[in-house]
């Protein structure tokens, strides 16, 4: 009997300590893991990097995966969704939806930088520039086309594309990229200072001065196949140009013509416009990791073609698709982020918390 005494006190002891190793160790864990989160909230970032894919939903992430073999939006472990609706309708156009980034207002649908009531709104960009940072815009399609028009102009309507280039001049935007040159009066942008370069490739550009590097002398740029990696490019160069300014910046990248291939109903047009879009996300993903100041956000404005994909194969990086139709969708669409506060891009919220979150995260008034 005494021995069975000992022998279940000693179990008793054993459980105990087991028991107190086990709290100890979790206390330990979670100690860790707050002491993470801590960290990541009190960190903020120098730079912010802001990559639309302009009608990407997950259908075209998810095909675009499939045909490339992966993607670098994969790698990203902060995901959140966001409600895509202007103040007019449920489904967005490229404007407002921008504008929802740009200004964190709902606006009717064609508007620029403006509220629904057409009264102009303060953009993120111009208060990246009244705080001295540097800001860029690069774009696949003319600058002066709506989403990166909502970032410096307010005008009433998309489609005045001379007046949202007159809003340009004066702003003091350190670097930009994209097309749209007959829009814009280039002795205006001299005497703004702007180094205007002109070049399909990849030019030598000088970090000192405020550089608009026009893809060619058109409106209209052409499809990636001719197109080549020029917006890996442009991203990668404006990251080199924007870092310059020790106050840190706020870059804008959009891939304009992954919405263009919706419109056009053409898996092609847009998963080769996706996978593009890609390689400007690795550029910049490739800076976040050596510059761990710089926080990436990727997401879209809004879903174009209502894309489905009913088979496929993974062996031979195929899909099947279907589109409902031409048009934008109201569907929700991702938001992917990476770097110091990534972790407040979680979950689901409107278009227009993205400019409130940027705004806060980088102490902008």
């Amino acid at each position: 009997m005494f021995h069975k005494k000992v022998e279940i006190c000693s179990m008793n002891v054993t459980k105990k300590l087991l028991s107190f190793w086990i709290v100890i160790s979790l206390l330990f864990s979670n100690c860790q893991a707050g002491a993470k989160l801590l960290k990541d909230e009190l960190i903020k970032p120098l730079n912010v990097i802001l990559l639309i894919g302009d009608g990407m939903g997950l259908a075209q992430i998810c095909a675009a995966s499939v045909i490339n073999g992966g993607l670098t939006l994969e790698i990203f472990e902060n995901i959140g969704f966001i409600k895509t609706s202007s103040s007019d309708d449920y489904i967005t156009d490229s404007a407002a939806g921008a504008t929802a980034f740009s200004t964190g207002e709902k606006t009717y649908n064609g508007a620029i930088g403006l509220a629904k009531d057409s009264s102009s709104r303060k953009t993120i960009v111009e208060m990246a520039e009244t705080k001295g940072l540097a800001t860029g815009l690069i774009s696949t399609c003319s600058v002066t086309h709506a989403t990166p028009a909502s970032f410096f102009a307010h005008q009433l309507n998309r489609e005045m594309h001379l007046e949202i280039a007159n809003d340009f001049y004066g702003k003091g935007i350190d670097f930009v990229a994209g097309t749209g040159k007959p829009y814009f009066n280039l002795e205006k942008l001299i005497l703004d200072g702007y180094k205007i370069t002109t070049s399909t490739s990849k030019p030598t550009l000088n970090a000192l001065e405020k550089n608009f590097w026009f893809y060619n002398d058109s409106v209209s740029p052409p499809k990636v196949k001719e197109r080549g990696n020029w917006l890996a490019q442009a991203t990668e160069e404006g990251m080199r140009c924007l870092s310059n300014n020790k106050k840190g910046f706020f870059l804008m990248v959009e891939g304009s013509q992954i919405d263009w291939g919706g419109h056009d109903q053409d898996i092609d047009y847009v998963t080769s416009e996706l996978i593009d879009f890609d390689q400007a996300v690795l550029k910049a993903y490739e800076y976040a990791k050596t510059h761990p100041n710089t926080l990436i956000i990727v997401t879209a404005d809004h879903e174009t073609g209502g894309l489905t994909l009913n088979g496929g194969s993974l062996k031979n990086k195929s899909v099947k698709t279907n589109f409902a139709h031409g048009h934008h969708s109201g569907i929700m669409v991702p938001v992917f982020a990476f770097g110091p506060g990534s972790h407040l891009f979680r979950g689901t919220y409107e278009n227009t918390e993205i400019f409130r979150k940027i705004k806060n995260l980088m102490g902008l008034q």
